[in-house]
């Protein structure tokens, strides 16, 4: 238990690190070197064109996660003030928390990024979390890969080229010819690769799991829902607006899930 509370705390801080790298290396990196094309309109310049993307992305990850954390599942274990794991309040669909100590309604799983468990209230949120995160890490990524093309003179047209470019550069760099900063570049490429991947895998497991209104406690249980239109799954989530929270980071618009307890 205490590693798992450790956890909980060192999670947080290395995804706060990772963002405020991305967010340096955009700003002192990216950006400049795409100012340097002369050619480029001032209104639709790359480099205000990127840092526009990169902004509405970043803010869209940034926002939701806090929203998760803010959002927090209520404790429905406190309702008769007896043990967390006899409520019983508690619907079926609840699950007693050991890092957080609380039951938490339509229990899904706990994140460690988020030091949170996710549940009915911010179930959207984590999931927009996810989604933009992806897109801001692959994007970082493109953008990384877009500069040290530039810089080193490295061709990306052949597939291998980018499973390549580590074991080459870290040889490079022994032998003096790759500085400090590009290497550092490169590495985050990598993360920027494996965060985005994982992030997005997750995202479609979490919404097919929301189609089938389920969630990730009751699929490793083995617990059967009851067959629902996944229109209606889906809209118990994200709310009927749910356009509005994909484009701007906001509490759950219309959404019915955490007003109700499973039937």
């Amino acid at each position: 238990m205490l590693a798992l509370r450790l956890l909980n705390v060192v999670a947080p801080a290395y995804f706060l690190c990772i963002s405020l790298v991305t967010f340096a290396l955009q700003l002192f990196l990216f950006l400049p070197s795409m100012r340097e094309d002369p050619s480029a309109a001032p209104l639709f310049s790359p480099a205000l064109l990127h840092g526009a993307l990169f902004l509405f992305l970043s803010a869209n990850a940034l926002g939701n996660y806090v929203l998760v954390i803010q959002n927090s599942p209520d404790d429905l274990g406190a309702c008769h003030g007896s043990s967390a794991s006899r409520a019983p309040c508690s619907p079926p669909s609840t699950h007693f928390c050991r890092v957080c100590a609380r039951v938490t309604l339509r229990h899904d799983h706990h994140c460690f990024f988020t030091g949170n468990c996710i549940g009915s209230r911010n179930m959207r949120n984590f999931v927009l979390f996810c989604l933009y995160t992806s897109l801001a890490c692959l994007y970082s990524m493109v953008a990384g890969v877009a500069y040290i093309s530039a810089v080193l003179s490295i061709s990306f047209a052949h597939p291998l080229a980018f499973l390549t470019l580590l074991p080459t550069s870290i040889s490079q760099f022994f032998s003096g010819a790759v500085l400090g900063s590009e290497m550092f570049v490169i590495l985050m490429l990598y993360l920027w690769f494996a965060i985005g991947l994982a992030c997005a895998g997750f995202c479609c497991h979490q919404l097919l799991l929301i189609l089938r209104g389920q969630t990730r406690h009751q699929m490793r249980k083995g617990v059967a829902v009851r067959a629902r239109p996944w229109r209606k799954n889906l809209q118990e989530v994200f709310g009927k607006r749910w356009l509005l929270g994909l484009l701007v980071p906001m509490f759950n618009v219309g959404s019915e899930s955490s007003k109700q307890w499973d039937k």
